[in-house]
């Protein structure tokens, strides 16, 4: 167990947080979210003892081993892979020093002799003849070559990195696990591996994570960081994200009967309690779902922009053909034919290859050879993944800056667009040079809104966006009626939203699949 007692965190005057009390036991996984900046890291830091509180205290049940990811890929350049991965069970490599110490001693007493028995004692319970075949067993799950384990750390790609710690922190079965963002990085199918493994962890999983699809697999609880206060509730993110929502939908409709509001709070509950899994952890999530009342769900004083597209030119049967585009080292003979309504994810080892297919399409990069034709009716609304030409130099205010891409030039009007986008009051007088890339992001969103096209094309769109935005967006995309070409590393938005698979394998092979992307899976593997 590990408990945070009455935690306190004040940075010059801001406060962090504010008598925090939380429990975390054996076999449950607990997400940490919160907005940018609202101290989800910090709180972890709090608890791996790195950050003293202000006030406080933290209780880790004595005897019980923390493993925590390390965020420094570059503090195991002297180690092997191997070695790496062993150091994550400190004590056992300790032991194993100290017990090489003895042994090479010229004058080994009995003394030396009884001390050594102990150690040996000590590491045979804790694995340790097990444990380089452990390691090894964990690095080729994880999708590390057998070649590399001896390989030093300083000469392994930054991605082998990544999972080379990843597995570090996983390694020895640790009675508390605390992952802070285990997921950036990573391919889709270490992901699933790493998901997997969650699902049959026994000990205690403490995890901060933008990854909502991740979240939603593993998580028994969530940890909401919010004004200064962390709130525990049961379930994974889409149900505290949902029964929230469900919550202030029912406060603000006041005339509905208490019996009904009751029902549908009852039945929002066993639906979620429904759905679990058969793995450990959510089985514990759908016992604790059970066992929850109608009185255990807040709202959350989350805010959260409101993202819907819309168009009123209406599409014909042409939407967008694409024959024999090429471009040198992306791509050759790329053939695609886009129907009314599809929302394509398109896939590629390097992002590049996808920004040049979008900027082609929107006609702001030429092809080598091939021919790209949009329809009549198609009109495209883009959102970049490097957005600098929109903002970069320009010290136009934010009502200004939108105000170029809407018809309606009232000021009242524009500042209702940004006040979706959570722009309020004076902040919206901000020159748009000095906004933050979630900022941007929302700037953008907004100026699509106004544009009002029929087919969308998205470049990484959740960069730089918090949960709340990218939830928000998720949900502007699958409503959406029109025509969505997009890439994205948010697994929840391609599970969710495509319903058409293009993958660029390489120059010379693509992949052009019509389904889901869990079909695309089953079918193709990664």
């Amino acid at each position: 167990m590990i408990q945070a007692t009455n935690i306190s965190l004040a940075f010059g005057g801001r406060v962090l947080y504010k008598d925090v009390n939380l429990k975390f036991v054996k076999g449950n996984c607990y997400g940490i979210i919160g907005a940018n900046g609202a101290g989800k890291s910090t709180f972890l830091k709090i608890l791996t003892g790195e950050i003293e509180p202000n006030s406080g205290d933290i209780f880790i049940t004595p005897g019980e081993r923390m493993s925590v990811l390390n965020q420094n890929q570059n503090a195991y350049d002297n180690e092997t892979v191997l070695d790496t991965v062993l150091l994550g069970h400190k004590r056992l490599m300790d032991i194993q020093k100290e017990k090489d110490a003895l042994y090479a001693k010229a004058d080994f007493t009995e003394e030396d002799g009884i001390k050594a028995g102990e150690l040996e004692t000590e590491f045979a319970e804790l694995g340790g003849w097990e444990a380089e075949s452990e390691a090894k067993t964990l690095l080729q799950n994880i999708g590390i070559e057998e070649g590399l384990f001896y390989t030093l750390m300083a000469d392994v790609d930054p991605k082998i990195k990544v999972k080379v710690l990843l597995a570090q922190a996983l390694f020895g079965n640790p009675d508390i696990l605390i992952l802070d963002e285990p997921t950036n990085n990573l391919d889709f199918k270490t992901v699933r591996w790493l998901e997997n493994f969650l699902l049959d962890f026994e000990n205690i999983v403490i995890i901060v994570s933008h990854n909502r699809h991740f979240l939603n697999k593993v998580c028994t609880n969530i940890c909401d960081v919010d004004y200064g206060h962390i709130n525990m509730y049961v379930g994974n993110y889409d149900f505290w994200y949902e029964s929230s929502q469900l919550i202030l939908k029912q406060m603000k409709d006041q005339n509905k009967k208490a019996e009904q509001r009751a029902k549908e709070l009852k039945e929002f509950i066993a639906r979620f309690a429904a759905n679990a899994s058969k793995s450990r952890q959510a089985t514990s999530r759908k016992k604790e779902l059970e066992r929850l009342t109608i009185e255990d769900i807040k709202p959350s004083s989350r805010k959260y922009p409101y993202i819907n597209f819309e168009f009123t030119q209406e599409i014909g049967k042409e939407v967008l053909k694409v024959e024999g585009l090429s471009k040198e080292g992306m791509f050759k003979k790329l053939n695609f034919n886009i129907e009314k309504g599809q929302k394509v994810a398109f896939f590629a080892k390097n992002s590049q290859i996808l920004t040049t297919l979008f900027n082609i399409i929107l006609g702001i990069e030429k092809q080598d050879s091939g021919n790209v034709f949009v329809g009549k009716t198609i009109k495209i609304t883009n959102l970049p993944q490097n957005n600098d030409s929109y903002f970069e130099g320009n010290t136009s205010s934010i009502v200004d800056w939108l105000r170029q891409y809407s018809k309606d030039q009232n000021e009242t009007y524009i500042r209702s667009w940004l006040g979706r986008m959570l722009f309020t009051g004076e902040e919206n007088m901000k020159p748009v040079n000095v906004l933050s890339g979630g900022e941007r992001v929302r700037c953008m969103l907004a100026k699509m809104m106004l544009e009002q096209g029929n087919l969308l094309i998205l470049d990484e769109p959740t960069n730089h966006l918090d949960l709340e935005s990218i939830t928000a967006l998720n949900k502007g995309m699958l409503n959406f009626k029109g025509n969505i070409l997009f890439a994205t590393h948010d697994q929840e938005i391609i599970e969710t939203v495509a319903d058409r698979i293009i993958n660029i394998i390489d120059e010379d092979h693509y992949i052009d699949f019509t389904g889901s992307y869990s079909e695309y899976v089953e079918k193709y593997g990664e």
